[in-house]
């Protein structure tokens, strides 16, 4: 059963003028829809990279009332507490330790670094 509509309409992706005989149709030939898709997927791929992106800032950007207060009440703290408290990323403070510019206590493998230390810190 073919359909006899005669609906006139531009391409989505070429925007050219046809003649559709479905009213879903979007697109003037095959070619025209598979290069649409493409181009509706990197959209959406786009949109979502872009919405993740700002959810990281906004999450990484803000320190939880709770976070500050176990900070303040320890005496030796861990190094992503550490960097927390001094307002740098930790791969900078790991850094700044094996330059010698940070003193800290290895346990195990992991950096133990003393409060009061790190406040002299300029």
């Amino acid at each position: 059963m073919s359909s006899n509509l005669r609906i006139v309409k531009i391409c989505a992706y070429c925007k050219q003028e046809f003649i559709a005989r479905k009213t879903t149709t979007e697109t003037c030939s095959d070619a025209c829809a598979k290069r649409f898709y493409k181009v509706k997927q990197r959209e959406k791929a786009i949109q979502r990279a872009e919405v993740e992106t700002v959810v990281k800032r906004e999450a990484k950007a803000f320190i939880t009332e709770d976070e500050v207060k176990t900070i303040q009440a320890k005496e030796w703290l861990t190094l992503k507490e550490a960097a927390l408290l001094l307002n740098v990323s930790p791969l900078t403070l790991r850094r700044w330790t094996l330059a010698g510019k940070v003193k800290s206590k290895k346990i195990g493998k992991k950096h133990a670094f003393k409060k009061v230390e790190l406040m002299k810190i300029p």
